[in-house]
């Protein structure tokens, strides 16, 4: 142990944080894009109409069959592409913050679909008969009786997903974005403390999912309770 020397970690501080802020800004953008879509997924899979339910399964089986790395990688190379003849941006412009956004958000929403389909399917039919035998149109239905109940019943793999995305916006270092795992390699690289850094990486990941892991096994007790 008398071999590490931590002492780069402090002047790195401000450098981290921002890498952390890049972090929590793909996390967050990535849960409520992905769960919109992740929703709408989910009720074209349980429509009555085949095409929607099979392009919903179509898409689902598709980004949960192939590597996250490698859909990072597809919009990497896609979206800069994409935008650039959209918006009309200038070749140099720095896009990888939107392109790891729009990889994490279309593959999350893949899970999220999966999650609350089965919220929804948890919830008696008979609920649904009795909104029906109120006047209620089956978008009524969904909204104001069947989605409240399946949320309790999901809140908690929903957390639990979005415990697993946090861990996972790491991969973003094959963009070289410096989110804070980049940020902690970059400057572990350049100091050659690489071992250091990364172990400080490890514990501050190891600190912040294990407490966002009690607070959903809390949450979950109270569902069931």
């Amino acid at each position: 142990m008398s071999d590490f020397d931590w002492s780069s970690i402090p002047g790195a501080l401000p450098f981290l944080l921002q890498g952390m802020r890049v972090t929590l800004q793909i996390t967050v953008v990535a849960i409520i894009a992905g769960l919109i879509w992740g929703t709408l997924l989910a009720m074209m899979r349980l429509a009555k109409n085949p095409l929607l339910s099979w392009f919903s399964a179509a898409y689902v089986n598709l980004f949960r069959s192939v590597p996250l790395l490698m859909v990072l990688l597809w919009f990497f190379l896609i979206v800069p592409q994409v935008m650039h003849n959209i918006f009309g941006l200038t070749p140099g412009a720095d896009v990888r913050l939107s392109s790891a956004m729009v990889g994490f958000a279309l593959f999350e929403s893949a899970y999220y679909a999966e999650i609350i389909r089965a919220g929804i399917q948890s919830v008696p039919q008979s609920q649904v008969s009795a909104a029906y035998a109120l006047g209620m149109t089956y978008g009524q239905a969904m909204r104001l009786v069947v989605l409240p109940q399946a949320l309790r019943n999901m809140l908690p793999l929903l957390l639990t997903q979005a415990i697993i995305l946090f861990q996972d916006t790491s991969l973003v270092y094959v963009s070289a974005l410096a989110d804070f795992f980049g940020a902690a390699y970059k400057v572990g690289d350049r100091d050659g403390r690489l071992v250091e850094l990364l172990l400080f990486a490890g514990a501050v990941y190891f600190v912040l999912c294990y407490a966002a892991s009690l607070g959903v096994k809390f949450l979950r007790r109270r569902v069931v309770a």
